[in-house]
């Protein structure tokens, strides 16, 4: 059999666990998988699955092999893509990446109406609050929020966030208003881990960073409750504005001391950049980067 062949059904058995659900995806018969990593298996020498009536586990030298075979499948797609033109209608799978929440709020309804436009594709969204990494866990897009830190990736801005101090109106009418950040010690304090993993919060005055050591009577695990209790009155959180948009847009919520807001963080759109282009990954690029432009949160 072909040796890109071979390679593409392998892939397909440890992306999908298993000889017959790598058929059903293949439109192959069952014994032709088998057959096909059998004979890859005699081509190299190497065992690269152990496989029982009841369970699939790759080698290490298999899983070894898994990573370099899926890049080599994926530039012979995007080879093809690139021969057919960008005008082909793109059809297959991508697979992109976001926080939890940001992925929630902005990228489903990106995703939903980009399926709705192009039926034939599909997407697989991991939503984590951890960085990704794209090679070995074979995202092809991600949106990333803050300053990136490898430049070997494709990356494109659209829109920016802020990290923004808040409080609800009646709040501030019984507290006051901190006017500068050290007013914080004579206010409640609701402190999220997640953005604020330390008692010290940090503000930019005149260009220096200062920081004010805050004695919080709250603290949560995540801003969602974090936000909870600022709408209930209960006291100031810090958030990433976008966290905070609709509470933010409706007037529920306050921004204060924004002169001395660290200066915005970008968001951008991130890929993988091959040696072809994939029209079904730039069909997904394009679209999410109008999609997040289009954000009024963001921008």
């Amino acid at each position: 059999m072909d040796r890109l062949h071979l390679m593409t059904v392998f892939v397909a058995v440890v992306e999908n666990e298993g000889f017959a659900s790598a058929a059903r995806k293949l439109r192959l018969s069952p014994p032709a998988v088998s057959r096909a990593v059998s004979e890859l298996e005699t081509r190299l020498g190497v065992k690269l699955l152990h496989r029982t009536t009841r369970h699939l586990q790759i080698t290490d030298a298999g899983q070894r092999y898994y990573k370099d075979a899926k890049q080599i499948v994926a530039l012979s797609e995007e080879a093809d893509d690139a021969v057919r033109g960008r005008n082909a209608i793109p059809k297959g799978l991508v697979r992109i990446t976001a926080s939890v929440l940001f992925g929630r709020l902005y990228v489903m309804d990106g995703l939903i109406s980009y399926l709705k436009n192009y039926p034939e594709m599909q997407v697989d969204a991991l939503f984590v609050d951890r960085v990704v990494n794209m090679l070995e866990e074979g995202i092809d897009v991600a949106i990333r929020i803050g300053e990136l830190q490898d430049s070997s990736y494709k990356a494109i801005k659209v829109g920016a966030i802020r990290r923004v101090l808040c409080a609800s109106t009646p709040y501030l009418k019984e507290h006051g208003y901190p006017k500068k950040p050290e007013d914080l010690a004579d206010h409640r304090i609701i402190l999220a881990r997640g953005l604020s993993p330390s008692n010290e919060l940090k503000f930019t005055d005149n260009g220096k960073t200062t920081s004010v050591r805050v004695n919080p009577f709250l603290t949560v695990s995540d801003n969602f409750s974090a936000e909870k209790a600022v709408l209930a009155d209960m006291g100031i959180s810090r958030f990433l504005s976008y966290q905070v948009a609709d509470s933010l847009e409706s007037g529920a919520l306050k921004i204060i001391l924004s002169e001395y807001e660290h200066p915005p963080v970008p968001v951008h759109v991130v890929h993988r950049e091959g040696r072809y282009s994939s029209a079904r990954t730039r069909s997904l690029i394009d679209w999410m980067v109008e999609h997040l432009r289009s954000q009024t949160s963001l921008n």
